[in-house]
């Protein structure tokens, strides 16, 4: 989202928060890696549904390849076996 122009970022960071508000519910606050990818692996539609309504009128913030991977990406940090780049056991 860095690369996005200056007027697209507020857009861009609402969705992604949102997404990640999401995330917190269905995955809740101890998690692991691979249920983050599992969740990944089945779909990120209803990411670009919630992007439609948190930005109607930002139709560059509805893009699941960058405000859903964002996102992901994101709450991978919190990912109770992840440790900066490579997995720790749980």
């Amino acid at each position: 989202m860095a690369g996005a122009p200056l007027e697209h970022r507020a857009a861009l960071d609402r969705v992604v928060t949102r997404i990640e508000a999401e995330l917190r519910k269905r995955l809740g606050g101890t998690f692991t890696t691979d249920e983050l990818a599992e969740l990944y692996h089945r779909g990120t539609a209803w990411c670009t549904d919630l992007a439609a309504a948190v930005a109607p009128d930002a139709p560059w913030a509805w893009d699941a390849r960058t405000v859903a991977d964002a996102a992901f990406l994101r709450y991978l940090r919190d990912a109770c076996d992840f440790a900066g780049g490579r997995r720790t056991e749980p």
